[in-house]
């Protein structure tokens, strides 16, 4: 319970504050910054995440996963396949999996 509280604690801090408003519209390939490549943009947003889940679960694959999975879900919210609130679910439920990856893994 502790490992899950700790990854939704650095979501949070890492999808707002660490985010800010410069990454937030730089990331996204649907409404470009001009002179701004998305890709490093949302590759930083990533690996800020990625940065946290290793942090909490000191796992390089995890952390990884966790780059993979957050810039597949911020795609489909860019694209607009998805809504904000299907897209922090999901972020959520990667975290539950995680978590539960690491309580079994003990």
């Amino acid at each position: 319970m502790e490992t899950l509280a700790l990854l939704l604690i650095v979501h949070a801090l890492c999808d707002y504050p660490l985010q800010g408003d410069f990454l937030s519209r730089a990331k996204n390939p649907s409404a470009p910054i001009d002179g701004v490549p998305w890709q490093w943009a949302m590759a930083a947003h990533c690996a800020i995440h990625a940065g946290g889940v290793w942090l909490v679960t000191m796992s390089w694959p995890l952390a990884a996963i966790e780059f993979l999975a957050h810039w597949f879900i911020d795609s489909l919210k860019c694209h607009r396949f998805i809504s904000f609130s299907v897209d922090q679910a999901m972020h959520l439920a990667c975290k539950v999996i995680i978590a539960a990856v690491v309580w079994g893994c003990r």
